[in-house]
């Protein structure tokens, strides 16, 4: 973990901005803002005169793209929301990069903190990317100051980052981002920031704060693999901690907090709810209407203790969101279900929950399909399978292939050649193909729109579907599945 000790700076440079005009945000839920209006991303929340406040980054990517979009800073503000809803005020562009740091580029308005300093100013620490910058990486840190924790802020320190590549001497190697400010109780501050060299906190972004005489470092952790708690594939975070006497550390991991979202990143600030000695947890996901991976909106969820251990643990959280506006209407897709599993290992990048999570996404990133893609060791045949608990009538099946590449080819992922779908007899416990009617195929277009493949119904308990890959001679493309269905007689609620 890079860690300093800062100076708050008084400087104060002369700039300005207008604030957005507030709007006045009625919640039924989680996520705050989940009508599309506006995405909110990176939540770093502080309480001033029994308020919340949640400085946001606004994200901007239009819809299936898959870029960050981010040019301004936000803020929630509420003094009575719960996660079952409330009344919040919502102030569009609080500040953008360039309008409160000369230094800075246009854009990249990652993820800021805002913290009051005892002596009733507000300090804003955000990383933004440095015009002309002599840097490999040009982003860089910039603090600024304000006597309203809505600003306007300015420069705190006129002459450039207090972070870089560069600053202090003699610099680093990293991409300098994900700001988090630590008061201590003498007085002194501590500055952090991602990516992280701790063993602890191997991956960004950091959140750190002192509760009864121990410091709590929160962040953003990956270690997927077979064996991951919480992180399925290397697109994947969950936030986790640790634990230190010191500020400075050495941080004892204790455990993760919060599981994978709906959106492949993560990002969480914790905080005692004004008023109260309840904690809330602030984060993120993609469950706004039209909402992805880079159209985020703000949640939280009450964080609870463990006082009973030594030091107090932080106990799971429970994500909670909104009910839906109107029930699921009845399927004839029984996939979801299932318990999906494929025979060959899944390459990491790739998630076999994808195909039958009832998503198709038009630009996904890898965990939103399955994919048997592993570069020169792609395999030939790959073989899906869905089990269930008790025996299923079907009689149709649906897939929507993802591809990269060309029909034919035997690099990156193709169209499959060929595929079929085969069931567990219930008699004698051996596979068969199902019966098609004449003249009908299962298709290989890649298309979000696939058609359904109907065939004689059967009862079983498990269905595989056989994917042969493009290629020959030893090289195969892989084969890519944003979904596959399998659908029963007749409609049903589920």
């Amino acid at each position: 973990m890079f860690a300093t000790v800062v100076l708050l700076i008084a400087i104060h440079a002369v700039a300005a901005f207008a604030i957005g005009a507030p709007i006045t945000v009625k919640s039924s839920g989680n996520p705050i803002i989940a009508d599309g209006s506006y995405y909110s991303a990176d939540p770093a929340p502080f309480v001033f005169n029994n308020t919340l406040y949640v400085i946001s980054d606004r994200d901007e990517a239009a819809l299936n793209q898959n870029a960050f979009i981010i040019n301004e800073w936000q803020m929630l503000v509420t003094d009575s929301a719960t996660p079952s809803g409330g009344t919040w005020t919502f102030y569009p562009d609080i500040g953008r990069p360039r309008d409160i740091f000369a230094w800075a580029s246009p854009g990249t308005a990652y993820a800021a903190q805002i913290v009051p300093a005892p002596n009733g100013t507000f300090y804003l620490y955000a990383p933004v990317t440095q015009a002309n910058s002599p840097n490999a990486d040009p982003f860089a840190i910039g603090v600024a100051v304000s006597t309203n924790p809505l600003g306007p802020y300015t420069d705190a320190h006129p002459s450039g980052p207090i972070i870089s590549q560069s600053v202090p001497p003699p610099g680093n190697t990293i991409q300098n981002i994900d700001p988090t400010v630590l008061i201590d109780d003498d007085g002194s501050i501590y500055l952090y920031w991602a990516p992280s060299a701790n063993s602890v906190a191997s991956n960004s972004p950091p959140w750190i704060f002192k509760r009864a005489g121990t410091y709590y470092l929160l962040y953003a952790a990956n270690n997927a693999g077979p064996s991951s708690p919480c992180t399925p594939t290397s697109y994947h975070a969950c936030i986790a901690y640790g634990t230190s006497s010191s500020p400075l550390g050495p941080w004892t991991f204790r455990s993760g907090i919060l599981g994978i979202v709906s959106s492949t990143t993560s990002h969480s600030g914790a905080i005692a709810y004004p008023g109260s000695s309840s904690w809330l947890l602030l984060y993120h996901t993609a469950s706004a209407a039209n909402g992805g991976n880079f159209r985020r909106s703000v949640s939280f969820d009450a964080l609870t203790w463990d006082d009973t251990t030594s030091p107090p643990s932080i106990n799971p959280v429970l994500p909670t969101q909104r009910p839906p506006s109107t029930p699921p209407a009845p399927t004839r897709n029984i996939a979801p279900l299932a318990r999906a599993s494929s025979q060959n290992p899944t390459p990491i990048q790739y998630w076999i929950e994808a195909i039958h999570d009832q998503a198709v996404p038009a630009n996904p990133l890898p965990p939103e399909y399955w994919s048997s893609y592993a570069g020169a060791s792609s395999p030939e045949t790959s073989t899906l399978v869905y089990e269930w608990n008790s025996t299923v009538a079907i009689n149709g099946t649906r897939m929507v292939f993802f591809a990269d590449q060309p029909t034919g080819s035997n690099v990156g992922v193709p169209p499959p050649r060929e595929w079929w779908v085969e069931y567990l007899t219930e008699e004698a416990g051996t596979w068969e193909r199902v019966s098609l009617a004449n003249g009908t195929v299962f298709p290989v277009e890649v298309t979000d729109e696939a058609e359904e493949v109907g065939f004689e119904a059967v009862e079983t308990r498990s269905v595989r579907a056989v994917l042969v890959a493009s290629g020959s001679e030893g090289m195969y493309g892989g084969v890519g599945v944003k979904e596959w269905e399998v659908n029963r007689p007749t409609a049903a609620a589920e």
